[in-house]
């Protein structure tokens, strides 16, 4: 199967807490503290893991620090869409909103070192 992404998948070890979601229409949801598990990124968004239930076309504030760098990544992040895995929670792709180019960079030295 040819690789339709933009941007190479890079997998990576992160742990972050989503305590709130939002819409663009003003809905929030309030005092998840949902933790999720990052398993794989690129320049385009995130694939994580959750034991909760999240919804499609919720976005949250994701922040993401890399090992290769001091730098850190203050990003919103839609939630594109959810497959159940099992008993075990469910599987999640996402997309970052507007990160800024400029962080490009990153990501290429996280590749240089994980290939």
């Amino acid at each position: 199967m040819q690789e339709k992404r933009k941007y190479q998948r890079l997998p990576i070890k992160l742990k972050l807490e989503v305590s709130n979601l939002f819409k663009q229409d003003g809905v929030k949801i309030d005092s998840l503290d949902t933790e999720i598990e990052v398993f794989d990124i690129s320049k385009a968004g995130i694939g994580f893991m959750s034991e909760s239930k999240l919804p499609v076309g919720y976005y949250f504030n994701a922040t993401l620090e890399f090992e290769t760098t001091e730098e850190i990544i203050l990003s919103v992040v839609k939630i594109l869409h959810v497959i159940p895995i099992g008993d075990s929670g469910f599987r999640y792709g996402c997309e970052f909103v507007g990160l800024p180019s400029m962080y490009h960079h990153i990501f290429d030295e996280y590749a240089k070192k994980y290939n």
